[in-house]
């Protein structure tokens, strides 16, 4: 048997990992990037809508996005601590994002210009995320899909908030009609980019489907989002920015347009509209809670030294 023989019978029986059972150090590393790519994206993914708390146009809207970013701080909480099961720093895994040695998703990147955009983020960003996510509850790592069926039960709520929403506006004057349309004409492509590069350019797909990380790829996750926003567009009476959009029967499924990867490449280097500002801001959030973080540690010192 080899050393891992255990872990590989695990995986071929579609088992759990979990943290106490022996693995090879490239599925651990594995899955601690990946996590905490996950887990920084949730966290910098508050930035873009909380940004509209203060607008927003009425108390209900006010109250329901303060709650959905809420949501997405726990959820970084939820991730960060399952990222911690593998021997992962949480104190670490930070510093890596505000230093720019660990990456988040490139969605975040894009300005949030009208209040219409949060619709659109909680209809096509939310809903991306969730085509992306749903099989994750299957991941080979147990922690981490575990703390996925929670996550995806929120994510749901968000993009149906986000749908509502865009109904409610589509409902509304011709200047709400065009703000929603001029919106998703914006967060369209950068959507279709969440799913990563296209297979063929991926390099880590291979490897994540043989642990059963991932259960689809990139592409084929990309396909069914589209497949599922079509309909919904139209329900909307909105259109997508894709003049290759086409239903090809002989698929059953939509052709579409491919994104502009050389943005998504520059993007995901530094080169966004906003990355610079998420950064910094994240940083500045990290340095003016040091005090609460110092104190946490000593009152939980001082506990242990009484009950000790």
């Amino acid at each position: 048997m080899t050393d891992f023989a255990l872990f590989d019978q695990a995986i071929a029986r579609d088992q759990r990992i979990e943290p106490a059972d022996e693995m090879p150090e490239r599925y651990r590393s594995t899955m601690i990037r990946q996590i905490a790519q996950h887990a920084h994206s949730e966290i910098i993914g508050m930035q873009p809508e909380g940004e509209w708390i203060t607008r927003a146009p009425t108390l209900r809207r006010k109250a329901i996005l303060l709650a959905k970013v809420q949501d997405e701080a726990g959820h970084g909480l939820y991730l960060y601590s399952a990222a911690e099961t593998l021997g992962a720093d949480r104190g670490d895994l930070t510093q890596r994002l505000i230093e720019g040695r660990q990456k988040y998703s490139s969605i975040f990147n894009y300005p949030t210009l009208s209040f219409a955009d949060v619709g659109v983020i909680g209809w096509l960003v939310d809903g991306a995320a969730i085509c992306n996510q749903v099989p994750l509850c299957r991941s080979s790592y147990g922690p981490y899909a575990r703390a996925m069926i929670r996550i995806c039960k929120e994510e749901s709520f968000h993009q149906r908030q986000g749908y509502e929403l865009l109904l409610t506006m589509m409902s509304g004057t011709a200047a709400q009609r065009d703000m929603v349309q001029d919106a998703v004409d914006r967060w369209w492509w950068p959507s279709l980019m969440m799913f990563g590069p296209p297979d063929a350019d991926s390099p880590n797909t291979a490897q994540s489907m043989a642990w059963k990380i991932k259960r689809h790829t990139n592409d084929e996750l990309r396909q069914r989002f589209v497949d599922m926003s079509v309909p919904q567009a139209a329900e909307l009476g909105v259109t997508l920015p894709d003049p290759e959009l086409a239903w090809n029967a002989s698929r059953d499924h939509y052709d579409f347009g491919q994104p502009d990867w050389d943005e998504l490449r520059r993007v995901i280097s530094g080169g966004g509209a906003m990355n610079e500002q998420r950064i910094a801001r994240r940083r500045q959030a990290d340095t003016d809670g040091a005090w609460v973080r110092e104190a946490a540690a000593a009152h939980a010192a001082k506990n242990l030294e009484v009950a000790r």
